[in-house]
């Protein structure tokens, strides 16, 4: 099956789907990590994980919160009816809270690691296999669906990111992996998708500095993890009012309230303080550095395509001077 080339974009009446990937040419964004999906980086590779337990949270809380407020401001003007509000949200909200704490004691998903010195991407499997992935045949889409009620429009949207199995001779249920970040599609997936496009290409110091749980999360740790998430939520918000950045300090003060930010960051420090690792020999070997001379370099065909997409993206930015 043919892929769509890197650049392409395809609109629907309700849809959009971004093709990013393959060729992994810049999509003119600014790397991101939206969902903190960066576990551990250094010079030789990051680990990228999808496991987002504090996502969870913040989807839940508020129609917890809802329920609640609706039973507790009409016990008094009508005992039934907030007896009912507490019935129906415990048969709706009764699944979604088993399968969180059944995810909270499972073990956490191993993550997908990208080598920038081998240009290599080792892609671990529920059975124990492991995938060795050349960087540049990798597939990229950001996809975005809306869907319109009586409340309006909804926006809905993922960044997919598959890779396929090298061994011709995998059967056709082994062939084909894929991980998808609930990040809204459009130029968050884009951004996204350049924290891993810009560390293979250009390298780690484009990433953000905070997102690394190996690093700032060991910190929150030492204090304790309630304490030391919370004391950083609050100072993030300190943070941000000193630098006068004030519609992101009441951003986090709306979030610690209706999406219970702070206990998010809590159950996801907790969760991945220290993240898991790859620890199978052959992959500590291919993890090790390597000396510059032997690093894999880009294809001509991947080199060509970055350079006219960087002067297309140049002539863009003149035209909108």
């Amino acid at each position: 099956m043919s892929k769509p080339p890197a650049g392409t974009t395809r609109k629907g009446m309700f849809s959009r789907n971004d093709y990013l990937a393959p060729l992994p040419i810049p999509t003119g964004e600014k790397p991101c990590d939206v969902l903190n999906t960066i576990w551990r980086k250094n010079d030789v590779f990051i680990d990228i994980g999808n496991y987002s337990i504090g996502s969870a949270v913040m989807v839940m809380w508020p129609m917890v919160m809802l329920f609640l407020a609706m039973s507790f401001f009409t016990r008094n003007l009508n005992s039934d009816f907030s007896q009912d509000v507490l019935i129906l949200g415990a048969c709706i909200m009764a699944l979604p809270i088993f399968w969180f704490i059944r995810g909270l004691f499972r073990e956490v998903p191993l993550p997908v690691r990208f080598n920038r010195q081998r240009r290599e991407v080792c892609v671990p499997r529920d059975n124990g296999e492991y995938w060795i992935v050349p960087w540049e045949t990798v597939t990229a889409a950001a996809t975005q669906h809306s869907s319109v009620s009586q409340g309006g429009r909804v926006t809905m949207g993922l960044l997919v990111i598959g890779f396929e199995n090298p061994d011709p001779t995998a059967g056709e249920d082994n062939r084909h992996f894929s991980l998808g970040f609930p990040c809204g599609g459009g130029t968050t997936a884009m951004a996204l998708w350049e924290c891993m496009r810009s560390y293979m290409e250009i390298g780690p110091q484009v990433l953000p500095q905070t997102n690394d749980f190996e690093g700032g999360r060991e910190k929150l740790r030492g204090r304790g993890v309630f304490w030391g998430t919370t004391c950083a939520y609050l100072d993030g918000i300190r943070q941000y009012w000193v630098a006068q950045e004030f519609g992101k300090a009441v951003w986090l003060v709306i979030g610690g309230i209706l999406l219970n930010g702070p206990l998010a960051m809590m159950l996801q420090t907790w969760k991945l303080s220290p993240p898991p690792d790859l620890s199978h020999p052959d992959i500590l070997e291919w993890s090790k550095p390597l000396p510059p001379e032997q690093w894999a370099q880009r294809s001509p065909a991947l080199a060509a395509a970055i350079a006219q997409r960087e002067a297309e993206l140049a002539a863009q930015a003149e035209a909108s001077a």
